[in-house]
């Protein structure tokens, strides 16, 4: 009787020890995820790093690289149609009005300055270069849109 119950209790025991392995694996597993995204220079992909602003029926990503290469994602609801409208209004962006429509200077609080080094915000839709500017591009929902600093 006491060896039945005593088997038992290693099986009970044994249960729980490899139930708590599989979790530590589990874990670690997790965890070398995060430090190879840390080691790589960059940041985990959130959908929008906790970032939800405005309010609006339609929906888009965007995402600020600085020129230390630090990315900033927000997801921006709005009713406005371009997305200049939509981050001017959320106070994302600011600049100049320019012969070629807004000249952005600032985005998300960081100035570049041109003449001083060079470095300018460049406007991309998805991946690729923007062909308008961002006070006359209009917003398609759920598109992707960021401000990159280059140098010239």
């Amino acid at each position: 009787m006491k060896r039945k119950f005593a088997n038992r209790q290693l099986h009970v025991f044994l249960c729980i020890l490899v139930v708590m392995m599989m979790a530590l694996v589990t874990a670690g597993c997790n965890g070398s995820k995060n430090d190879a995204a840390k080691d790589s220079g960059k940041a985990e992909s959130t959908e929008a790093d906790g970032n939800v602003l405005g309010e609006g029926n339609t929906q888009f990503t965007f995402t600020v690289v600085d020129g230390e290469n630090k990315e900033t994602k927000f997801e921006i609801h709005t009713d406005k149609t371009t997305v200049g409208e939509a981050l001017t209004e959320l106070d994302l962006i600011a600049g100049e009005q320019g012969d070629y429509g807004l000249y952005v200077k600032t985005v998300n609080g960081v100035t570049v300055d041109f003449d001083k080094d060079g470095a300018y915000w460049a406007f991309y839709v998805g991946d690729e270069y923007a062909a308008t500017g961002v006070d006359s591009t209009e917003i398609e929902e759920g598109a992707t849109y960021s401000f990159k600093v280059e140098k010239q």
